[in-house]
């Protein structure tokens, strides 16, 4: 892996992209995205998450974020890919969905690869990571990807997607807490 996206501090604040194998757009159904709502949510409680602006995609998450447990970073994003990919597959198989064959035929594929037993790989092995340097780079990166919704023509305003920080940002009723005045956000001098 590359130095650019390499977690150097585990409890840094960051601009990380989960983004599904091949792009497919899982992310589709109520189901799916309240099942990352919620895994988030539970590492909030449980696992010293602090999410400054997030923006769930159809085939992606934004997050910037901070994990201040022992788990750090890494550990966070290990431990939600983990528990996340077993709950997608989980719903996929549970619903009607019509592609659900391709799909889960596309995560068979994904971990042909592999030397360990893995029946499907859900996300990519890398995660766009880049540590929050600066208070204009926060303010940079939340504006993408609060945008990103308007940029897919899935809303005309970013605060009318419920998937997303931007209606805690222009308070409005939202799904998942964030800290929308972040004191202490820039890591790097």
């Amino acid at each position: 892996m590359s130095d650019r996206y390499k977690i150097f501090d585990q409890n840094a604040v960051y601009f990380t992209t989960l983004t599904i194998v091949n792009w497919i757009e899982v992310f589709t159904s109520k189901e799916q995205k309240h099942m990352i709502v919620d895994a988030l949510k539970y590492c909030q409680k449980e696992k010293g998450l602090e999410i400054y602006g997030w923006c769930l995609m159809p085939s992606h998450l934004h997050l910037i974020c901070s994990v201040s447990s022992e788990i750090g970073m890494s550990g966070f994003l290990r431990d939600f890919k983990k528990f996340t990919s077993k709950e997608i597959v989980k719903l996929i198989n549970e619903t009607t969905e019509n592609r659900k064959e391709w799909i889960l035929e596309q995560f068979k594929r994904a971990c042909k690869h592999l030397k360990r037993d893995q029946k499907y790989k859900v996300w990519q092995d890398s995660n766009q990571t880049k540590i929050i340097f600066s208070t204009n780079f926060f303010y940079q990166k939340l504006k993408y990807i609060h945008d990103n919704p308007v940029e897919d023509m899935l809303v005309t305003n970013p605060e009318d997607y419920m998937f997303s920080s931007a209606r805690n940002y222009a308070d409005l009723d939202y799904l998942l807490e964030v800290i929308v005045e972040p004191q202490q956000l820039v890591t790097v001098k």
